[in-house]
């Protein structure tokens, strides 16, 4: 059982920063994927990052550009650097791990999730 834990959310103005991180307990987290998904209130969970254990990285359309996923995996810990952040990246931010080391688009393919961390920005 891999345990995620979620930090780093918070309120930012719009055009601010934040950095998410998402610490993994485990000692096989080099070999997971690694996923961000963000829920808004009313909305679908939708797919905002990820990347494989080798690395590949993949975002939403809505966010490239602007969001960058990376892992430590000495720190177990992925994280999400999210830059010019807009009023309509509010919402419910969590991680999940693939064991297949995938990470594709859809929340199914997860195995393992965490509670998630509220970002709030305003205009």
């Amino acid at each position: 059982q891999v345990q995620l834990v979620e930090s780093g959310g918070g309120s930012v103005q719009a055009g601010g920063s934040l950095r998410l991180s998402c610490a993994a307990s485990g000692r096989t987290f080099s070999r997971y994927g690694m996923g961000w998904f963000r829920q808004a209130p009313g909305k679908e969970r939708e797919f905002v990052a990820g990347i494989t254990w080798s690395r590949a990285t993949y975002y939403a359309d809505s966010v490239k550009g602007r969001f960058t996923i990376s892992r430590d995996n000495a720190k177990n810990t992925v994280y999400l650097q999210m830059n010019s952040l807009k009023p309509d990246d509010t919402a419910a931010y969590y991680c999940a791990a693939d064991r297949e080391g995938m990470a594709t688009r859809g929340a199914p393919q997860y195995d393992y999730w965490g509670q998630g961390t509220q970002v709030t920005v305003s205009s």
